[in-house]
């Protein structure tokens, strides 16, 4: 009777972790994020610039201070063919009196279907049903060098909805 060991936790899921690695790796980098949403009945359209990172397949991107109007963060993981279902909240900037959704300083949170190549991606906002939803693009761009600040921007906000 011949006993046979099992293949070491090491040996088996080093590869599996070079791979993973492997897959986010090419995107890594500072990335420049356009995100540009629609007006709606009670909401302006608006134009929002911002630097977000890929960092081993993961991507984050911030607007804003954390908790103030105006505030967005958007996470997720990149697949290796460069899918993603990003997920994105925050709060409301401005708005006019109409959903209690769509006040000031009020939260909100949905998804973002995208797509990323070496060096640009794009996504769309999931709308739902539509009815508290709008639609929302979003371009990404990645940085090279020292080009990784939006052009006039120190805080990454361009185009901000009136108040």
């Amino acid at each position: 009777m011949t006993i046979r060991k099992a293949p070491s936790f090491a040996l088996v899921c080093a590869p599996m972790l070079i791979w993973a690695q492997a897959a986010g790796g090419h995107l890594d980098g500072t990335w420049t994020t356009n995100m540009s949403c629609d007006a709606s009945t009670h909401m302006p359209a608006f134009t929002w610039t911002f630097v977000s990172t890929i960092a081993n397949g993961n991507f984050h991107g911030q607007h804003g201070e954390e908790g103030g109007p105006g505030y967005l963060v958007i996470d997720g993981t990149i697949g290796a063919g460069g899918s993603a279902k990003l997920h994105a909240k925050g709060t409301v900037q401005a708005g006019k009196a109409g959903f209690v959704t769509q006040l000031k300083g009020n939260k909100y949170d949905y998804y973002i279907d995208a797509t990323f190549t070496d060096t640009s991606g794009t996504g769309k906002r999931e709308e739902g049903a539509g009815i508290l939803g709008r639609p929302c693009s979003f371009d990404f761009t990645k940085q090279t060098g020292a080009d990784t600040t939006p052009a006039g921007s120190s805080t990454g906000s361009v185009t901000p909805p009136p108040a």
